[in-house]
């Protein structure tokens, strides 16, 4: 398993948003999501008909850049993962109460299970950068 140092769990703590990279038929997808860092884990709400989803589902590997740019201070983690789908159970009642606490457009639209799945990276690689 990978671990994150305290510097690189702040900094992914303190953000919300990511571009997760995700691939099918050696075509390569990247779209920014809101995500939740937990336990060494990323966890992305998404719908059945996108290419997140599809993608996912067809090649359960992705990438994460998780970064800010400024110029001479730019900082960013950059994670590959495996990539885990979920859209039942506790699970996913554990990660729609996280996403519902943390997202105001989950409040404002919310779903349940088999509506909407969750998907979970579990780094298997990792680097950063800026963050001393």
């Amino acid at each position: 398993m990978i671990t994150f140092t305290e510097k690189e769990i702040e900094f992914l703590n303190s953000m919300e948003e990511c571009r997760v990279a995700t691939a099918h038929n050696n075509i390569p997808h990247v779209k920014p999501v809101s995500y939740i860092f937990e336990n060494n884990e990323f966890f992305i709400a998404t719908d059945y008909d996108t290419r997140l989803y599809k993608n996912s589902k067809a090649n359960p590997k992705a990438a994460l850049s998780i970064d800010v740019y400024r110029h001479g201070g730019h900082k960013a983690v950059l994670v590959q993962g495996q990539v885990n789908i979920v859209e039942t159970g506790e699970e996913f009642s554990k990660i729609f109460k996280k996403f519902h606490e943390k997202f105001e457009w989950v409040r404002n639209e919310p779903w349940k299970e088999n509506e909407a799945p969750f998907i979970v990276i579990v780094p298997f690689s990792k680097t950063s950068w800026g963050l001393k």
